[in-house]
């Protein structure tokens, strides 16, 4: 077999079951292979950004890699934006990057790039084959290393001779490493802080510590000692619902943020790093831990978080008991306007049990997750690098790893134009995706900044600069243009009524919603 089978074979062996791909010249034998190891499904994207957020969204619900591959240096620099996600979410995702043959490298032909750099910002292991008896191995070490707790990028990088040479047959799967067990110090130092401060500490929630068996360790916690349980501002998944506890989402902006940790004395850290602030502003710290404010490391991302909150549970005596919630009322359908709070409302009410949210929003998204706390029990996942555009594609990775549940596209239209290409790979791989469309005709969030940074009254290019408004941007024809079935929507009442119909059709379907 050539190096293209080579690599496959292996993949398949190490349980790779999908390759997102918008393939080039020097991918071709890659392309031919596909067909002879057919048990790899092989889905299209128009885009390279579409390929990498929809591994990410795979990876997320299947918690293991697929496979992306793109053309050269300038197709895998389409796909950066959602890699840096993946990174920040910690998902395992293996890039295949073709490139020049070895030997065509130093003739500097148009398209040749250091893709190497490219890379390495946004992966946690990178190597370039050197010839085509090694793509064997080198596939199985980059699926192993992306699979290490709590999941990494690795690219590889493929010059095209190394596809169609010889290659050295199938390498084995490499064993990848369990998670690190946490120190009994470090539970016991745990224990000792929520001991003291009881209601006055928080439990910051990340990586798999936000798992239904996470949760059920951190319910028992807090029903011991009274502790809040507080997530990542933009979960990478979090289970959510009226069967788990409430956790509060850490506010995006750092003053909300300050002012929600300001009454906490302690904070313990379960899979999560300390919190910061996204941007630097003027008279405002990075960190968003307040003076004074002990914070305890029970788990890093990279250990297992799960482990160690029933160990820290055990350790406190904490025993198995109710879900702990606060009162919540059960979300009602909305009616009249259209706004942030009746669209939140709206998808709170009406959320199928099991189904998948992807939340990229923005700001009329921001009243749907108090309002679901006690929807169904649903998966929540979100934009966890800040770079827009995941929306479209994560939901389409997360419909391909779970073809029996319904997905969620909750989508702001600005960011949603980086990546509406998704819809057409939704519509061909017919794909159980709704896609909630906010169409307020502006970059909000831009705007909101704005104003933050004392500008009332923006002058006509900082208008024109936020405003998406003219021409007017049609999302029910570019859907149907792409072949997803699409409907407008002006009033809550009929966001409803569309939003009950559309859930229970199969395949990919798009609501405009008019704000």
């Amino acid at each position: 077999m050539n190096g293209a089978e080579s690599l496959l074979r292996t993949a398949l062996a190490a349980g790779i079951e999908v390759c997102f791909a918008n393939p080039g010249t020097t991918e071709m034998p890659l392309v031919a292979a596909l067909d002879m190891v057919s048990e790899i499904r092989a889905v299209l994207g128009l885009f390279e950004g579409v390929c990498t957020g929809a591994a990410d969204g795979y990876a997320r619900m299947a918690d293991k890699p697929a496979l992306t591959l793109t053309h050269l240096g300038p197709g895998f620099a389409n796909g950066i934006a959602n890699l840096h996600n993946a990174r920040r979410a910690r998902s395992p995702v293996v890039n295949v990057v073709g490139d020049q043959a070895t030997w065509h490298l130093a003739a500097d032909a148009p398209l040749t790039s250091d893709i190497a750099s490219l890379a390495r910002p946004v992966s946690g292991w990178v190597r370039e084959v050197k010839s085509a008896s090694t793509v064997a191995s080198d596939i199985a070490e980059a699926i192993a290393a992306a699979g290490r707790t709590p999941g990494r990028v690795s690219t590889l990088i493929v010059p095209s001779d190394c596809l169609w040479g010889e290659g050295g047959g199938i390498a084995a799967p490499l064993q990848v490493p369990y998670p690190t067990v946490v120190a009994d110090e470090a539970v016991k130092r745990s224990a000792a802080t929520l001991r003291k401060s009881r209601d006055k500490a928080a439990i910051f929630l990340g990586a798999q510590a936000m798992r239904s068996s996470g949760l059920a360790a951190a319910n028992r916690i807090a029903m011991k000692t009274g502790c809040c349980l507080i997530c990542e501002t933009f979960p990478s998944r979090l289970e959510r619902g009226s069967i788990y506890p409430a956790v509060e989402k850490l506010p995006y902006f750092p003053e909300q943020a300050l002012e929600m940790l300001s009454k906490f004395e302690a904070i313990v850290l379960a899979g999560a790093l300390a919190p910061v602030a996204f941007f630097g502003y003027p008279n405002l710290p990075s960190s968003l831990v307040p003076q004074g404010c002990a914070s305890e490391t029970l788990a890093t991302p990279e250990q297992d978080a799960i482990s160690a909150l029933q160990a820290l549970a055990d350790e406190l005596g904490a025993r198995d008991g109710p879900v702990l919630r606060a009162p919540v009322q059960q979300p009602q359908r909305p009616t009249g306007k259209l706004d942030s709070a009746t669209v939140g409302q709206a998808l709170a009410a009406l959320l199928p049990e099991n189904c998948i949210v992807m939340d990229e929003a923005a700001t009329t998204g921001l009243p749907f997750f108090a309002a679901s706390s006690g929807s169904a029990p649903h998966t929540y996942l979100s934009l966890t690098g800040g770079a827009i555009g995941q929306g479209l594609p994560c939901a389409t990775g997360a419909a391909v790893a779970c073809p029996d549940r319904r997905v969620i596209a909750f989508q702001a239209d600005g960011s949603g134009m980086y990546t509406l290409q998704a819809l057409w790979t939704q519509a061909r791989e017919g794909l159980n995706v709704t896609t909630l469309i906010c169409n307020n005709r502006r970059y909000r969030i831009l705007q909101v900044e704005l104003a933050r940074a004392g500008i009332s009254e923006p002058g006509r290019k900082a208008r024109s600069l936020t405003s998406l408004d003219n021409p007017e941007i049609h999302w029910s024809r570019l859907a149907a243009a792409m072949g997803v079935p699409a409907v407008r929507v002006e009033s809550a009442e009929a966001l409803c009524l569309q939003l009950e119909r559309a859930l229970a059709e199969p395949g990919p379907n798009l609501i405009e919603i008019l704000l």
